[in-house]
């Protein structure tokens, strides 16, 4: 699958060297990667009318605020991506593919093909605030940093508990130790303005790391004291 790649800012899916970036060529289809990715699609959209298939890196916002939206028929040739990252940890291979009602089938199939063509994997999702994984999770991870702080246990033995409990291979408060508290803030904060669910707002201690962050008194706050 040929496609070209336009870097605007920073891309939080692909921040050094990946295949997905290094093979890309002079091809029909665009992939536009980085912070700036929706602002540098917005300026090329009347070009890309006949291309086999365009995507767009997404934060926590919608697909279509950036092709715009037409009471539940909307959908083209566009699509919406991101790779999987919790925090500053490194990206995973998940690629999560935002489609809209009405996007082309054959859009979706050529989009997927160039994903896992570079050895991603790829979920499909509707065009929701966070996609899957961050729905999931993140009112999860709020419910252990709350727990936290109503002295449930120590950060140790709750992470303990799920690993040997659950089977699972890190607990909430290490894992979010090592990606940053901070990250966690930004993604629940804007989540919960865009869902207006309780569930998402950000967490006392996220709340606390973030502001410590800004104010260059405690950018590696973990939040995780007993």
């Amino acid at each position: 699958m040929s496609y070209r790649v336009i870097q605007s800012g920073e891309s939080r899916s692909f921040p050094s060297a990946h295949a997905f970036v290094e093979t890309a060529g002079i091809g029909t289809s665009v992939v536009f990667i980085g912070a700036h990715a929706g602002k540098a699609f917005a300026e090329s959209q009347a070009s890309l009318a006949d291309a086999p298939f365009v995507a767009i890196e997404l934060g926590t916002e919608c697909l279509g605020e950036h092709t715009g939206e037409d009471a539940g028929k909307e959908g083209s040739n566009v699509v919406g991506f991101a790779r999987f990252r919790l925090g500053d940890a490194e990206p995973s291979d998940l690629i999560e593919l935002v489609r809209q009602p009405a996007t082309q089938p054959r859009t979706l199939a050529l989009a997927k093909a160039a994903f896992e063509g570079a050895g991603l994997r790829v979920a499909v999702c509707g065009d929701f605030p966070g996609r899957i994984v961050d729905r999931l999770i993140r009112p999860y991870y709020n419910a252990a940093l709350r727990r936290l702080d109503d002295k449930l246990a120590t950060a140790e033995d709750m992470d303990k508990t799920l690993r040997l409990g659950l089977g699972y291979p890190e607990g909430p408060i290490a894992l979010l130790h090592r990606t940053g508290l901070r990250h966690h803030y930004e993604v629940t904060r804007q989540l919960s303005e865009a869902l207006g669910d309780a569930a998402y707002a950000p967490a006392r201690r996220a709340q606390v790391a973030y502001r410590r962050a800004m104010d260059g008194t405690g950018a590696a706050d973990s939040g995780a004291e007993q």
